[in-house]
């Protein structure tokens, strides 16, 4: 051990300790509560494509260091889903990224692109990465915040114009967005990209919920509307869409200048990795259409079990128009404090959630918010909304 007075830990990431989301999951384990906490399924996605993982490792695909921007099948199958959703036509081979999950897209894309002293845009509250990996490219994050707005929250885009500077080097959308369900509409969508093209930003949108919008809510990538798609690095995900998180595969799609500045960093990170899981996503993302239709729908049923039982709890629900969770606001139970919540659930009720509080620069913003994942079995889900019943009482 060192006998330095200088702490370990450098200045830029001294701010971040354990997550979260270890330290609710400890408490599910301790206490045997159901765990709402983290956002992972519990149970696999389908089985075409765990068998095509398996059928890669035994016919020796992928076992040793697959290409360093990903094997060509995925590559093309991702510019495939991009063309045939969204009518973006992304080169395979200059203009898409795999990448080591989502968030490593998200840290390669930032410590390529922001210089130290840069300022960063990020609506807030923000998946945890983001702030991290902002402070390790030496970026300034500057969080715009939404706020509840008749029954979700909203991006007031005069707050988002006044919050950019002549320091400020790229906008980090996320939409569908973590943790509040907001999907932005394609209105406010034309507004950030009237605000990127006349203050010439670049643009990272994280849109790995992008198959779980809900009601008829429509997701917009960015990159296809008038002047974004040079200016934009899209980031999508295999995790999320087909139920195998633990499999790690994500993928950036940008102009052949940007995805070659991402790569520079990303080939220092992981190098490559998931060598037989892309070839099982390539073959995932040509599932046919009613596979992403039933999830979708699948998804919506669990939402709206969950949503009426945190409201017959008491609770004051934040109906999300996508991803797979809900944000709650816990004052109409008596309780102002996210944080002290959560460590007391799973003991009054055998719950695990998290205080969305962490999502915030701004922590007095999300004190009274609270975050339930419902992406579990129906039953779990059931049981859940049973326990939760005693908060009413």
């Amino acid at each position: 051990m060192t006998s330095s007075a200088r702490p370990l830990l450098n200045r830029r990431l001294a701010e971040f300790g354990t997550t979260i989301f270890a330290e609710m999951s400890a408490l599910a384990q301790q206490t045997g509560a159901i765990n709402l906490g983290q956002g992972f399924p519990d149970t696999d996605g389908p089985e075409a494509v765990r068998e095509a993982a398996v059928r890669a490792l035994r016919e020796g695909h992928g076992n040793q260091y697959p290409p360093g921007p990903g094997i060509p099948e995925l590559r093309t199958a991702i510019a495939g889903h991009q063309q045939r959703r969204y009518g973006l036509a992304y080169d395979p081979d200059r203009e898409v990224l795999v990448t080591v999950g989502a968030t490593e897209a998200i840290a390669a894309s930032l410590l390529a692109l922001v210089e130290p002293g840069d300022e960063v845009v990020a609506l807030e509250p923000y998946y945890d990465s983001y702030a991290a990996c902002i402070a390790m490219a030496g970026g300034t994050r500057v969080p715009v915040t939404l706020r509840p707005h008749a029954g979700g929250f909203a991006l007031d885009l005069d707050e988002l114009r006044a919050a950019v500077t002549p320091r400020t080097r790229l906008l980090l959308l996320n939409t569908p967005h973590n943790p509040t369900g907001t999907v932005l509409s394609r209105a406010e969508l034309a507004a950030v990209a009237e605000l990127a093209c006349e203050r010439d930003l670049l643009v990272i949108t994280d849109e790995v919920y992008e198959h779980l919008v809900f009601d008829g809510a429509e997701h917009i990538p960015l990159a296809s509307l008038p002047g974004m798609r040079e200016r934009t690095v899209t980031i999508g995900s295999a995790g999320k869409t087909f139920s195998f998180t633990g499999w790690k595969v994500g993928w950036i799609t940008a102009s052949p200048e940007l995805v070659t500045a991402v790569r520079s960093a990303k080939q220092f990170l992981t190098y490559v990795g998931s060598g037989p899981f892309q070839y099982a996503v390539a073959e995932a993302l040509r599932l046919p259409e009613s596979y992403f239709d039933d999830f979708r729908a699948d998804h919506q049923a669990k939402r709206d079990l969950l949503s009426a039982g945190l409201a017959a709890a008491g609770f004051e629900v934040f109906r999300p128009a996508g991803t797979y969770f809900v944000t709650t606001d816990i004052r109409p139970l008596g309780e102002s404090d996210g944080f002290a919540f959560c460590r007391a659930l799973p003991k009054r009720c055998g719950v695990v959630a998290i205080p969305n509080a962490v999502f915030y620069d701004h922590r007095e913003e999300g004190a009274p918010f609270v975050r339930f994942a419902f992406c579990k079995q129906t039953a779990v889900l059931e049981e859940a909304v049973t326990r939760l019943k005693a908060l009413a009482g």
